[in-house]
């Protein structure tokens, strides 16, 4: 595959915000299982399940087989190339300073 190729699965990948939501699962907690995964989540375990495929396929998700289980870890790397290559060219600092004004402007819980 292009490297153009994995770009477009990656940003297709964290395009979707139940996607997300499930990556930001994984790093909160590494290493679960797709019924752990499935808990409170208003959607078939099915549905889960494609959107780990998903994931999986841009390499946002590295799966470990236990036995019959599958584990699922988020993979951060595709995340820091895509970072490095596209914030990179800017200052760190500045962006840095702006990420932290946003939020210090919207609060904690990320509303204005």
């Amino acid at each position: 595959m292009s490297r153009s190729v994995d770009e477009d699965l990656l940003f297709r990948a964290l395009a979707d915000p139940v996607r997300r939501m499930l990556l930001d699962r994984l790093r909160a907690e590494p290493g679960q299982a797709l019924g752990a995964l499935v808990e409170g989540v208003p959607m078939s375990r099915q549905a889960v399940s494609k959107h780990l495929a998903v994931l999986e396929a841009a390499n946002l998700v590295a799966v470990v087989r236990r036995g019959r289980e599958k584990l699922h870890y988020l993979n951060p790397v595709p995340i820091q190339e895509i970072a490095a290559r596209w914030i990179g060219t800017f200052e760190r600092e500045r962006v840095a300073a702006l990420v932290d004004l946003k939020s210090k402007l919207e609060g904690e819980d990320g509303k204005a």
